[in-house]
């Protein structure tokens, strides 16, 4: 079966000596319940904003936020909501 969420080789820099992700490899079942567990600055916001297509990564190998045929955002994508 096809996985929710699937990123190889996740890589997000924002400046030349600012690495917030290095080359993280993600799998995610469907219907799985997940969480992202690390320090301070472990890059776990910016893994999600990524994944959620609100961030670039800075190399490729990414997974895209799924998509419906149409192309638009799928349903768990429009659910998604961020608060600031």
């Amino acid at each position: 079966m096809e996985p929710a969420i699937r990123c190889r080789g996740l890589v997000k820099r924002y400046a030349p000596d600012v690495l917030a992700v290095d080359g993280l490899d993600l799998e995610i079942a469907r219907g799985e319940c997940f969480g992202l567990l690390g320090p301070n600055g472990a890059g776990k916001t910016t893994t999600v904003e990524i994944l959620e297509g609100l961030l670039q990564p800075t190399a490729t190998g990414a997974a895209t936020p799924p998509r419906c045929a149409s192309g638009s955002a799928s349903p768990s994508r429009r659910r998604t909501c961020r608060t600031s």
